[in-house]
């Protein structure tokens, strides 16, 4: 039986590993521009200028082109999202790839027909969140890397979304499009295209206050790549719609690799007669193209055993064993199980913790089959040993000269020069990290020029005697072209044309991007002759003609002339008017019961609760409403499917308001009213649905919510941009905090803490403990849970916008949230004092940063909220 093939989605960083993509069977790959906008600024990418001669090289080869303009756009850049998008879309890429919603609405509105997706960047998790994405006119979500095949299959029972998986490559650490790292201590946004990786750095892990000696484990939130050959088979039976291959700053031998691979793998499934031995072959492949060891990711769920090798942040290749002994220029290995991928099943999908209020789904993988690379030393292969720090450039190794087996392992021989075998000890281990075959197979690969035949084209002919022949093709993507002969037809003499003559000098489509998928000739009528040179003058007529619509790719409308005003103003009319707060208002967001107390012995009117488990909540939410405060209780900042329960449990305690974090939250409380006499809790949007223009804000507005807090990602003359399209009363500054960096799935805890590969097996330290990660700077970030057993790193260093709060005040701003994460009830006192006398102004912002910096270890910086320009006039 055939199922469905998923498409093959493969990277271009570059026109090589476009071409390479294309000559391997890619069905469809994605790719960014010189002009920024994409989350990969640091590949080579594409020229807008050269854009319709890439798009039609892609459609030639039979393949469908991604554009990727998968950032968030800042409110002066609105212009040139705009001129761009009319420009793609006049060129024919056939999908937009995007994060930001302005830039789904503005496309929607340069071009009805464009095809749009939501990246992975935007953070779509479960169904509520896909109905968002479905209304911004998203025809396809690309699931976050952290859902299982158990989710995956729940998601798409839930919507009728199409739904692209990641299937190899990179895996980020933190949940995409929640990463604000690079931003905090590199002042270049990951949610912009400029990710500093500092996932691949070396931490330190400090648990209570002392340094935790792990050995060479440094890399505590490098997690190793993904191969999800293992998932395939279900991906293909739940019906999911695109595979995709991470990978637009690797090369083309690593594209040209993965995508034959997986394009041998999955078609073999998908007819019932998957390979294995092919597949391991491939994976060694793969392995040797680009790796720092291979995993399953989350499609299995959780094992934060797995997911974290932690000795090394690059490629190492293909593990082979372990160094026996050293004999002059000769290594002698044993082969070992340790370090090699998928040295057991895929293992149970976890549970939901007990007090999570709805279970999670469980996984069909359990039993699978380990699937391991096939890999045999050969001469000519490069070689390394663990001798020395990985990121040591002078790391003993070089290539093989000679190879031999023995017993249950090799002796490995190097020349002179070679590697520094003094370095080399026994019990060391040992990698394969190149094939120089695969790098000449890659370069025969891209001179054979373009592929021939992709394109899947029907013909249908028909004609009567004295009439002319006419032939109509259509071509995949719904191309028709028609052409007829110049001559008629007429009686023939002997038998006449039939269908095989007919596909004989119609169909003979070498060196074309076509291949015959059907010929019907049933309104030819029978018995009728047309010289063969008229056939083929058709042929070539039709090819041409067809060749030129396929290359174009989609044909579209577009509009000329700007929308963006239009635009703005029909958001505007739907937003609700809401009464304007009278004076500034404080926002005290607590996490332990220290921090509350703290807020209601200062008198506040009202609290913000971000607690780690909902026992504690539930107490902290009546201690709070005892002591006459009104209450914001916040949603965890990401919800997998199976976790709705989350925001249930939120509504049965009732609020005066939801503090919203994610788009399924946001649609959970906007489509459920509110029970019979009960008020609808107020709505607020917080920082991680990363707002940072005019258009997605006023969008979220008009679907109901009752205010926004800007993104962490806007300085000052970006906020007074968008605040000039905006009502300020309806918008939070966040003007003191611990700025979140990594969100994450993995657990630092249960991995450097415990043994266990989730919370069932962990015995749960992070109840015990307190961990944080000290950097190279020496800074210490606080590690803090939350009740799904997710991770949040908060940044070491405490930011404050209050420099800005005079003049937003003036504009009309009237809510600032100040937030804690480990404060004592003293600190968070001096903190609050601080900014409520700023507020009233008794005191300056100078001021104000010195009392509240008095008990932080590291002082306090203006982080993103910098003011770049102190007479905040936008730079166009």
């Amino acid at each position: 039986m055939t199922r469905r093939r998923p498409e093959i989605l493969a990277p271009a960083g570059d026109l090589d590993s476009m071409k390479a993509a294309l000559a391997s069977g890619a069905d469809a790959v994605y790719f960014g521009l010189d002009e920024g906008f994409n989350a990969r600024a640091r590949a080579e990418n594409f020229s807008l200028a050269t854009l319709p001669q890439t798009l039609a090289l892609v459609h030639r080869a039979g393949a469908r082109a991604y554009l990727t303009l998968n950032t968030l756009v800042f409110e002066p850049e609105l212009s040139v999202v705009e001129d761009i998008l009319r420009r793609v879309a006049a060129a024919g890429v056939d999908a937009l790839i995007v994060q930001d919603p302005a830039v789904a609405l503005v496309a929607r509105a340069v071009c009805p027909q464009m095809e749009v997706h939501a990246s992975t960047q935007m953070t779509i998790s479960s169904a509520e969140g896909a109905r968002f994405a479905r209304g911004l006119g998203a025809t396809r979500v690309v699931v976050p890397r952290e859902l299982s095949v158990a989710e995956i299959r729940r998601l798409a029972s839930e919507t009728d979304i199409e739904l692209e998986v990641f299937i190899h490559g990179a895996l980020c650490m933190s949940w995409s499009g929640q990463c604000l790292t690079s931003e905090a201590w590199g002042g270049r946004s990951a949610n912009r295209g400029q990710c500093a990786q500092s996932c691949r750095l070396p931490y330190d892990l400090v648990v209570d206050g002392q340094t935790r000696e792990l050995g060479d484990v440094q890399y505590l939130l490098s997690p190793k790549d993904l191969a999800g050959v293992m998932a395939v088979p279900r991906l293909v039976d739940i019906g999911v719609h695109s595979l995709k291959i991470e990978g637009r700053q690797k090369g083309p031998q690593y594209v040209a690799t993965a995508v034959q691979g997986y394009r041998r793998w999955v078609d073999g499934v998908a007819e019932g007669k998957p390979d294995a031995g092919a597949l391991k072959k491939d994976l060694a492949d793969m392995t040797l193209s680009y790796s720092r060891g291979f995993s399953h990711g989350f499609f299995a769920g959780s094992d934060h055993q797995t997911l974290v090798e932690g000795r090394f942040p690059k490629h190492r290749g293909a593990y082979l064993g372990r160094v026996e002994s050293v004999h002059g220029r000769d290594v002698r290995v044993v082969d070992d199980a340790e370090g090699r991928p998928w040295t057991g099943g895929l293992g149970q999908e976890e549970q939901s913790r007990p007090d999570a209020p709805q279970g999670k789904v469980s996984s069909p993988l359990e039993g699978e089959a380990p699937m391991a690379a096939e890999l045999s030393p050969r001469p000519g292969m490069g070689v390394v040993f663990d001798a020395g720090h990985p990121e040591d450039k002078h790391e003993p190794g070089g290539p093989l000269f000679r190879v031999e087996r023995k017993g249950r392992g090799w002796v490995l021989g190097f020349g002179n020069p070679g590697p520094d075998l003094a370095r080399v000890a026994p019990g060391q281990r040992v990698w394969v990290t190149s094939d120089p075959s695969l790098a000449k197979r890659t370069e025969e690969l891209l001179a054979q020029g373009e592929p021939e035949g992709r394109v899947s084209l029907e013909l249908v002919v028909s004609g009567t005697a004295g009439a002319p022949l006419a032939v109509t093709g259509k071509a995949r993507g719904g191309h028709v072209c028609s052409v007829s002969s110049e001559v008629p037809l007429a009686e023939a003499r002997g038998g006449g044309m039939d269908a095989v003559l007919l596909k004989d000098k119609l169909a003979a489509l070498g060196g074309t991007p076509f291949h015959l998928a059907g010929l019907d000739a049933s309104g030819l009528a029978p018995g009728l002759h047309l010289p063969v040179s008229e056939l083929k003058a058709l042929r070539r007529r039709l090819v041409a003609e067809l060749s030129e619509a396929v290359a174009r790719g989609p044909v579209r409308t577009v509009n000329e002339g700007s929308t963006l005003e239009s635009l703005r103003a029909s958001l505007r009319e739907r937003v609700v008017a809401t009464p304007v707060p009278e004076g500034a208002r404080l926002l005290p967001l607590c996490r332990t019961d220290e921090q509350l107390e703290a807020v209601i012995a200062a008198g506040l009117p009202e609290v913000e609760l971000d607690w780690m488990e909902l026992v504690g909540l539930q107490r902290a939410v009546e201690r709070a409403r005892a002591a006459g405060l009104k209450v914001t209780i916040a949603t965890v900042r990401v919800q997998k499917p199976g976790e709705e329960g989350y925001d249930a449990r939120i509504q049965k305690l009732k609020p005066d308001a939801v503090l919203v974090r994610h788009w399924g939250a946001m649609m959970h409380f906007l489509e459920r009213p509110p029970a019979p006499g009960e008020p609808r809790p107020a709505l607020h949007g917080d920082f991680s649905l990363n707002v940072t223009n005019s258009m997605t804000a006023l969008h979220l507005l008009g679907l109901g919510l009752d205010s926004l807090t800007f993104a962490h990602d806007l300085d000052a003359v970006q906020l007074e941009a968008m605040l000039e399209h905006l009502p300020a009363e309806r918008f939070t500054v966040t003007v003191h905090h611990h700025i979140a960096t990594f969100h994450t799935e993995h657990c630092v805890y249960s991995h450097t803490l415990s043994h266990g590969r989730d919370y069932r097996s962990c015995g749960r330290p992070c109840e015990q403990h307190r961990v944080s990660l000290r950097d190279h700077k020496g800074l210490e970030h606080p590690v803090v849970v939350d009740v799904g057993c997710r991770n949040t790193v908060f940044n070491a260093q405490a930011q404050s916008a209050a420099s800005l709060v005079p003049r937003l005040l003036e504009r009309g701003v009237r809510r600032y949230r100040v937030e804690f994460v480990r404060e004592s009830r003293e600190e968070a006192t001096r903190v609050l004092s601080a900014y409520q006398d700023l507020l009233a102004g008794r005191i300056g912002p100078a001021e104000t940063v010195r009392r509240a910096a008095v008990h932080e270890q590291f002082g306090v910086t203006k982080g993103t909220m910098k003011v770049l320009n102190p007479t905040f006039t936008v730079q166009r």
